[in-house]
């Protein structure tokens, strides 16, 4: 993939700068990086410091304290707890010395699984559109679904009541290197606030957070979140979804979210240019 369809140009070792691809710039504000950039920042540079093989990063939850602009940022990483079955470690995201986002990563080493058998979900009766006839643009690709209408490529289609989804394969965080599944699963988990928040009048809560918590890695560049749970109460959201890929679910999203009505995302709308 070209450095044109990333999200970040590495400048020194924990030194990023946003590209000026399509999929950086978030539609509350001009000048605001998207949540889901700076989640794939963090996780793949967890990923980077602390990823070990033989354990999985099971959660991953990231504070986004302030919309951070489209201007440097710096990371800085600690490794909290290094067991030998759980590791804990951290990342804070700057700007001018202040930080914007900071996420923590737990991982648990592999195991045999427990005696006996235990509950899961049906499967969901509604499949996700073949992966292998999806093509990317500009370096993605997203197709979304709601229930009454079926999958189609624009956004704008499923602001409905009905439940959404969506399927994606993301572009790369940082120019010339290639996502691993744990980061391409934590940038993908980042719609979770598409698909439960999106309303009759497009999206107007603003998440503050992501949680990922995962059973395996994704095994497959491409990645379905399905909304799960959406409650809401005096401007406040609370949403969850499945991630699941060719070979079924495999993770959990979380997002809360405030109202931010004053800058409500209507995709039936052109967006200035």
């Amino acid at each position: 993939m070209d450095s044109e369809c990333a999200h970040f140009w590495q400048t020194d070792e924990n030194r990023f700068t946003p590209t000026d691809h399509v999929e950086v710039q978030s539609l509350w504000a001009e000048d605001h990086v998207v949540g889901a950039a700076v989640a794939g920042l963090a996780a793949r540079t967890l990923d980077t410091a602390f990823g070990l093989p033989d354990f999985t990063p099971a959660r991953f939850t990231i504070d986004l304290f302030k919309s951070p602009r489209r201007a440097l940022m710096t990371t800085a990483v600690d490794l909290v707890r290094d067991g030998r079955r759980v590791r804990n470690s951290t990342c804070t995201i700057e700007q001018g010395g202040v930080a914007v986002a900071r996420a923590v990563l737990v991982q648990y080493r592999h195991g045999s699984a427990p005696e006996g058998r235990e509950w899961t979900p049906a499967p969901d009766p509604l499949e996700a559109p073949s992966l292998a006839g999806l093509t990317p643009r500009n370096g993605s690709v997203r197709q979304v679904c709601s229930d009454g209408v079926g999958w189609t490529l624009d956004i704008a289609d499923h602001q409905n009541t009905a439940r959404t989804r969506v399927v994606t394969r993301s572009v790369d965080v940082v120019a010339g290197q290639r996502n691993s599944p744990f980061v391409h699963a934590v940038t993908a988990a980042e719609a979770t606030s598409l698909v439960t928040n999106l309303g009759t009048a497009g999206v107007g809560y603003i998440n503050g957070d992501l949680t990922v918590a995962l059973a395996r890695l994704p095994r497959s560049d491409w990645i379905c979140v399905h909304a799960d749970t959406h409650w809401a109460s005096d401007g406040i959201s609370v949403g969850t979804s499945t991630l699941s890929d060719e070979f079924g679910a495999f993770g959990s999203g979380l997002v809360t979210a405030v109202s931010n009505r004053h800058a409500q995302i209507d995709f039936a709308k052109p967006i200035p240019s």
